[in-house]
Protein backbone atom coordinates (compact mmCIF):
# COMPACT_ATOMS: atom_id res chain seq x y z
CA UNK A 1 0.00 0.00 0.00
CA UNK A 2 1.29 3.45 -0.92
CA UNK A 3 1.16 6.32 1.50
CA UNK A 4 2.48 9.79 2.17
CA UNK A 5 2.45 12.11 5.16
CA UNK A 6 3.20 15.80 5.50
CA UNK A 7 2.67 18.24 8.36
CA UNK A 8 3.19 21.88 9.20
CA UNK A 9 2.75 24.25 12.13
CA UNK A 10 0.86 27.43 11.37
CA UNK A 11 0.78 30.48 13.63
CA UNK A 12 -2.98 30.92 13.58
CA UNK A 13 -5.73 29.53 15.78
CA UNK A 14 -7.03 26.01 15.10
CA UNK A 15 -10.52 27.49 14.63
CA UNK A 16 -9.26 29.80 11.88
CA UNK A 17 -7.29 27.06 10.13
CA UNK A 18 -10.21 24.63 10.31
CA UNK A 19 -12.63 27.27 9.02
CA UNK A 20 -10.37 27.69 5.98
CA UNK A 21 -9.84 23.98 5.27
CA UNK A 22 -13.31 22.58 5.95
CA UNK A 23 -14.87 24.24 2.87
CA UNK A 24 -14.26 21.53 0.27
CA UNK A 25 -15.35 23.85 -2.53
CA UNK A 26 -12.93 26.67 -1.71
CA UNK A 27 -9.21 26.37 -2.18
CA UNK A 28 -8.53 30.05 -2.77
CA UNK A 29 -5.95 29.76 0.02
CA UNK A 30 -3.74 27.72 -2.36
CA UNK A 31 -3.19 30.06 -5.34
CA UNK A 32 0.20 28.58 -6.24
CA UNK A 33 -1.21 25.05 -6.51
CA UNK A 34 -4.91 25.26 -7.40
CA UNK A 35 -5.56 27.31 -10.52
CA UNK A 36 -9.10 26.10 -11.05
CA UNK A 37 -11.83 24.44 -8.99
CA UNK A 38 -15.05 23.16 -10.54
CA UNK A 39 -17.86 22.14 -8.16
CA UNK A 40 -19.43 18.80 -9.11
CA UNK A 41 -22.82 17.57 -7.91
CA UNK A 42 -25.38 19.01 -5.54
CA UNK A 43 -23.82 18.25 -2.14
CA UNK A 44 -22.76 21.26 -0.07
CA UNK A 45 -19.11 22.02 0.55
CA UNK A 46 -19.25 20.42 4.01
CA UNK A 47 -21.35 17.38 3.14
CA UNK A 48 -20.05 13.92 2.32
CA UNK A 49 -20.48 13.40 -1.39
CA UNK A 50 -19.37 16.94 -2.27
CA UNK A 51 -17.37 16.78 -5.47
CA UNK A 52 -14.75 18.95 -7.08
CA UNK A 53 -12.35 18.91 -10.01
CA UNK A 54 -9.06 20.66 -9.31
CA UNK A 55 -7.08 22.20 -12.16
CA UNK A 56 -9.28 20.36 -14.65
CA UNK A 57 -7.61 17.08 -13.72
CA UNK A 58 -8.13 15.86 -10.13
CA UNK A 59 -11.62 14.46 -9.55
CA UNK A 60 -12.19 14.34 -5.78
CA UNK A 61 -15.09 13.50 -3.46
CA UNK A 62 -15.48 14.45 0.20
CA UNK A 63 -15.94 11.21 2.14
CA UNK A 64 -16.17 12.33 5.77
CA UNK A 65 -15.99 15.54 7.77
CA UNK A 66 -15.87 15.87 11.57
CA UNK A 67 -16.05 19.38 12.99
CA UNK A 68 -15.49 18.21 16.56
CA UNK A 69 -12.24 16.40 15.69
CA UNK A 70 -11.41 18.89 12.91
CA UNK A 71 -10.73 16.21 10.30
CA UNK A 72 -11.93 15.34 6.84
CA UNK A 73 -11.18 12.67 4.29
CA UNK A 74 -11.65 12.60 0.56
CA UNK A 75 -11.08 10.27 -2.36
CA UNK A 76 -9.28 10.92 -5.59
CA UNK A 77 -11.55 9.25 -8.11
CA UNK A 78 -9.41 10.08 -11.15
CA UNK A 79 -6.51 12.29 -12.02
CA UNK A 80 -3.40 12.61 -14.13
CA UNK A 81 -0.67 10.01 -14.09
CA UNK A 82 0.48 8.65 -11.65
CA UNK A 83 -2.84 8.94 -9.75
CA UNK A 84 -5.24 8.11 -12.58
CA UNK A 85 -8.02 5.63 -11.90
CA UNK A 86 -6.11 3.10 -14.02
CA UNK A 87 -2.94 3.45 -11.91
CA UNK A 88 -4.21 3.92 -8.34
CA UNK A 89 -7.08 2.30 -6.44
CA UNK A 90 -8.80 3.34 -3.21
CA UNK A 91 -6.99 6.67 -2.82
CA UNK A 92 -8.00 8.35 0.43
CA UNK A 93 -6.56 11.66 1.62
CA UNK A 94 -6.93 12.77 5.23
CA UNK A 95 -6.51 16.23 6.75
CA UNK A 96 -6.31 16.81 10.50
CA UNK A 97 -6.17 20.14 12.36
CA UNK A 98 -4.97 20.17 15.98
CA UNK A 99 -3.87 22.78 18.49
CA UNK A 100 -0.14 23.35 18.26
CA UNK A 101 2.40 23.48 21.08
CA UNK A 102 2.51 27.27 21.13
CA UNK A 103 -0.37 29.60 21.91
CA UNK A 104 -2.43 30.38 18.79
CA UNK A 105 -0.62 27.79 16.71
CA UNK A 106 -2.03 24.89 14.78
CA UNK A 107 -0.55 21.57 13.71
CA UNK A 108 -1.91 20.40 10.36
CA UNK A 109 -1.39 16.86 9.06
CA UNK A 110 -2.09 15.82 5.46
CA UNK A 111 -1.76 12.15 4.68
CA UNK A 112 -2.97 9.75 2.05
CA UNK A 113 -2.99 6.07 1.25
CA UNK A 114 -3.80 4.02 -1.84
CA UNK A 115 -3.22 0.73 -3.60
CA UNK A 116 -0.94 0.23 -6.64
CA UNK A 117 1.63 2.58 -8.20
CA UNK A 118 3.11 3.16 -4.76
CA UNK A 119 6.45 4.87 -5.40
CA UNK A 120 5.44 7.10 -8.31
CA UNK A 121 2.23 8.26 -6.62
CA UNK A 122 4.03 8.89 -3.31
CA UNK A 123 6.61 11.15 -4.94
CA UNK A 124 3.93 12.97 -6.93
CA UNK A 125 1.59 13.52 -3.96
CA UNK A 126 4.35 14.49 -1.54
CA UNK A 127 5.28 17.49 -3.68
CA UNK A 128 1.68 18.61 -4.04
CA UNK A 129 0.91 18.34 -0.32
CA UNK A 130 4.09 20.20 0.67
CA UNK A 131 3.09 23.02 -1.71
CA UNK A 132 -0.52 23.04 -0.43
CA UNK A 133 0.60 23.26 3.20
CA UNK A 134 3.04 26.04 2.33
CA UNK A 135 0.27 28.01 0.63
CA UNK A 136 -2.01 27.43 3.63
CA UNK A 137 0.65 28.77 5.99
CA UNK A 138 1.32 31.79 3.76
CA UNK A 139 -2.37 32.64 3.50
CA UNK A 140 -3.04 32.46 7.25
CA UNK A 141 0.06 33.96 8.85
Amino acid sequence: MGQTYQSITIHASPARVWSTLRDFHDMSWAPNVVTGLEIVGDAGSDEPGAGRVLNGAFHETLQEIDDEERTFSYSIDDGPSPVSKDEVKNYIGRVSVQAGDEEDSTFVEWSSSWELNDEAAAEFCRGIYVALLSDLKNSLE
